[in-house]
């Protein structure tokens, strides 16, 4: 299976993602949006990733790249493709697909538990997930669930965290893949953010639970594998 990635930051990469391909066989192209490469053809990509970056999905006149981006995903969307969108990538999905993308009420930013809809338990990606479990999140926005699309999973502090639509385009507002590597990173490139607000932990919180990221990525792979598995079957 060929996926293609679309990443906005040099440092907000496949990080397990990636893991998880390799060990599978599967091959990764990328585009490097930051440095205003073009985008592939539809034709070469089976599965299209778009990754988690600092901009918002509005900042078109920053990020002039952001229109033909979504202009893309439409077409993925279109195509057919599996689409997985992750943070910034899945509020340009919901945003392609009608739903508002806005401030959320609260910065989610560290460790905090996720939950599982009755909605998900109709879904062959998701319903073989724990019904709760802790994920990484750093996150301004928030998005509407789009028209059409099942609303998959919620927190505490943003009542949208995941949803599916048409059984082949996912939005994942948490991260799952992220490797302590990619926090390490985050840490070093957007620490101005971890401001004193009610869902944003300390450092020495976030890297106190480390350990998470074994189970994260243990669920990414469920996840993945149950994508997959749906993708030769369609």
């Amino acid at each position: 299976m060929r996926l293609h990635s679309l990443e906005h930051e040099p440092f907000e990469g496949l990080a397990n993602i990636e893991v998880w391909a390799r060990n599978r066989g599967h091959s990764i192209t990328r585009t490097l949006l930051y440095k205003n490469e073009g985008l592939p053809q539809m034709s070469d990509v089976d599965w299209l990733i778009i990754m988690g970056g600092s901009m918002n999905i509005y900042e078109e006149d920053r990020y002039p790249w952001l229109a033909e981006e979504k202009k893309f995903i439409a077409e993925a969307i279109a195509s057919k493709k599996f689409v997985l969108g992750v943070c910034l990538g899945s509020q340009l999905i919901a945003d392609v697909l009608g739903g508002k993308v806005s401030k959320n009420r609260y910065r989610e930013i560290g460790w905090f538990p996720v939950s599982l809809t009755e909605e998900a338990g109709n879904s062959h990606v998701f319903n073989t997930l724990p019904g709760k479990f802790t994920a990484f999140h750093w996150h301004g926005d928030t998005f509407k669930i789009p028209p059409g699309a099942a609303r998959i999973a919620e927190s505490e502090g943003c009542a949208n965290q995941a949803f599916e639509y048409n059984g082949r385009v996912i939005g994942l507002q948490f991260h799952l893949e992220y490797s302590v590597n990619s926090i390490d990173l985050m840490f070093e490139n957007c620490s101005d953010e971890l401001v004193d607000e009610k869902y944003i932990q300390r450092p020495d919180e976030i890297v106190s639970q480390y350990s998470n990221v074994a189970r994260t990525q243990s669920i990414l792979d469920l996840l993945l594998d149950n994508i997959e598995r749906n993708f030769y079957m369609s």
